[in-house]
C-alpha cells in the first residue's frame, strides 16, 4: 500500500488549505484512514480519523474546523481545513490499516501504513 500526500504550503491565520491523499497498490480491504500530525519538536497526534463503518472523529483542537472525507472512486483521502490558526503548523500525515473491527482505531503504532508527510505552515 503506498499512500502519496499533496496540498500542503504555507498559508496566513484565517485561511483554508485542502489536503489529499492518494491510495495505491494493494489498496483492497483497507478500510481505517487517518491524518496525524507532528509539530516540529512533538509527537506525532492524531487529528481525524474515517472508520470502517463511515464515521468520523476528530481532536478536540480541530473540531470545527477540519473535514476528513474519501472519494472512492479516485481512491483518495481529504482534509480539509478551514480557519487555520498558527498552532495547526505542523508535517502533515495520512495513514491507513484494515480491520475487522468498524470502528476505533486512533493510536498511530495501529496504522501500519504511512505517507510521507506534507508542510503545512500557518502564519500570524
Amino acid at each position: 500500500v503506498q499512500l502519496v500526500e499533496s496540498g500542503g504550503g504555507s498559508v496566513r491565520t484565517g485561511e483554508s488549505l485542502r489536503l489529499s491523499c492518494e491510495v495505491s497498490g494493494y489498496s483492497v480491504g483497507i478500510n481505517f484512514l487517518a491524518w496525524f500530525r507532528r509539530p516540529q519538536g512533538q509527537e506525532r497526534e492524531g487529528v481525524a480519523f474515517l472508520d470502517s463503518d463511515g464515521s468520523t472523529s476528530y481532536a478536540d483542537s480541530v473540531k470545527g474546523r477540519f473535514t476528513i472525507s474519501k472519494d472512492k472512486a479516485k481512491n483518495t483521502l481529504y482534509l480539509q481545513m478551514n480557519s487555520l490558526k498558527p498552532e495547526d503548523t505542523a508535517m502533515y500525515y495520512c495513514a491507513a490499516d484494515r480491520y475487522t473491527i468498524r470502528r476505533g482505531v486512533r493510536r498511530r503504532y495501529e496504522y501500519r501504513y504511512w505517507g510521507q508527510g506534507t508542510q503545512v505552515t500557518v502564519s500570524s
